[in-house]
């Protein structure tokens, strides 16, 4: 069994990649490796795929390439059962100051995907949306069934016409699907630009963290097994649906900005310095995953919670960054 993962040296596909190994399935991994945060911590996931790979006897290639480019017609000479695509621009608030390169990516990439599996007749196709399409709008929990029709953010916007993409896809050319709407992860291996990396490395290093809006802020905070575990569940599901799907993954438990800043603080030893200061462009108040779907289809539900992911995320920090 074959699996093709974009975003491959991303936190998430990482994750992802590791998961499919350890189930035994071979590995085709792409990414481009871009600069919106470190290239070295990428390279250095990228190589603990490789590891485990080779630790377990199975088969992990991974392609260095972009998603506009020919790598397609390359990828064409191989069979998947199964395509993840998690690929993309990542970052609401970077999507403010530059929002073509979302364009690039998010818009133009995802439709170059959605020309793969289309021409290759994929069977099982799943994708990353996001919790932020949800916007100030939608009334708690998020239902997938929520209209999304106010983002704000241009990241929260071509994540939302993603899921049309796929939608209209389906309907003219029969291509089932699943949008993955990822709510906050976190976890050993995660990205620089996040709250929980931004917050250790300040607060072990005595420099003061922004707390935004006040602290007045709550989020479905999803431990990276839970999300990963998910994925994999919906992709090898028996019965794959035959339409254009919609599923959140998130621990259906948000919890505030404060108490996560505690907990942080907990497994550092020490109480961080902060400003308080006010909320950022495109920010929202409050996520909160219904996670009814994902059970229905899986019988699954997320369950890690901050008391048991966040001192494991520390651990893998502090020996990472020694």
């Amino acid at each position: 069994m074959r699996v093709l993962i974009t975003g491959a040296a991303g936190f998430i596909g990482m994750h992802t990649c590791i998961k499919f190994l350890y189930e035994g399935w071979e590995v085709i991994g792409l990414d481009n490796f871009n600069d919106y945060y470190s290239v070295a911590l990428k390279r250095d996931r990228s190589k603990e795929i490789s590891r485990i790979a080779s630790k377990l006897g199975q088969t992990f290639i991974l392609v260095e390439d972009d998603l506009n480019s020919e790598v397609w017609s390359t990828l064409k000479s191989y069979d998947f059962e199964v395509v993840v695509h998690l690929a993309a621009q990542a970052g609401v608030r970077y999507s403010i100051e530059n929002p073509r390169a979302y364009l690039e990516s998010n818009i133009l990439g995802f439709q170059s995907v959605l020309e793969f599996v289309t021409q290759t007749k994929q069977s099982r196709f799943l994708y990353a949306s996001s919790s932020s399409v949800y916007g100030k709008n939608s009334a708690q929990p998020f239902s997938e069934n929520a209209a999304c029709d106010s983002p704000e953010s241009y990241y929260a916007s071509t994540k939302r016409t993603n899921e049309l993409m796929a939608k209209s896809y389906y309907q003219t050319e029969g291509l089932p699907s699943i949008a993955l709407r990822f709510f906050t992860v976190y976890g050993p291996w995660g990205r620089p630009d996040m709250a929980p990396m931004i917050f250790a490395k300040a607060g072990i290093a005595d420099e003061t963290i922004k707390v935004f809006n006040h602290g007045k802020q709550e989020r479905d905070f999803t431990y990276i097994d839970d999300i990963v575990e998910g994925i994999f569940l919906l992709a090898t599901m028996e019965n794959f649906p035959k339409q254009s799907l919609i599923c959140n993954i998130g621990n259906g438990a948000p919890v505030g900005l404060m108490n996560f800043i505690s907990t942080l603080e907990n497994a550092v030893g020490k109480e961080f310095k902060k400003e308080f200061v006010d909320a950022q462009k495109g920010d929202v108040e409050s996520t909160y995953a219904d996670t009814t779907l994902l059970e229905s289809f899986v019988k699954y539900k997320p369950s890690i919670g901050l008391d048991k992911g966040i001192p494991i995320f520390m651990s893998w920090f502090k020996s990472y960054y020694k």
